[in-house]
């Protein structure tokens, strides 16, 4: 393999690990949620479904899996056989790009049902923190929310 296809593969493998999404845990916020107000509310969790997240595929996935599978397969074989491989490499490529960037994207989350102080009863999902645990049900909790409606689940201290 000569060195520019060694440079674009490396490049094309940047761009496909770098599909990963953002947290959603309850401690996560955006930069664009920094130093603005938020509704809180207190409650207690009634009950916990564990559930998966998954972020909308963007495509990236399989077009730098195909990239990399046809750029390493065109090197087998010579003449007509290369031109066969880089299609052969560049269809796997793209179906085990897509399956990386979903599996990538797809999160361990939990759709909490909770009794507010005021006894209305709210549901949120939202991704299991890995330093603090799933939520369970009877945990106290804190729920807030902000103005555009994004709203998180964090237990009590």
């Amino acid at each position: 393999m000569n060195k520019i296809n060694l440079l674009l593969l490396a490049i094309m493998s940047l761009f496909l690990f770098g599909c990963a999404s953002q947290t959603m845990t309850g401690d996560s916020y955006s930069g664009n949620q920094a130093r603005k107000a938020q509704t809180l509310k207190m409650g207690q969790i009634e009950s916990v479904k564990s559930v998966e997240i998954k972020s909308q595929s963007g495509g990236v996935g399989a077009l730098a899996g195909g990239a990399i599978g046809g750029i390493a397969a065109s090197n087998i074989g010579g003449g007509k056989m290369s031109l066969v491989s880089a299609i052969v490499g560049a269809v796997a490529g793209g179906v085990i790009g897509d399956k990386i960037e979903k599996n990538v994207n797809t999160l361990n989350g939990q759709e909490i049902t909770i009794r507010l102080s005021n006894d209305t009863l709210i549901v949120v999902t939202q991704e299991i923190d890995k330093n603090v645990g799933p939520l369970r049900a009877g945990d106290k909790v804190r729920v807030l929310t902000s103005s555009n409606g994004t709203t998180r689940v964090q237990l009590t201290q």
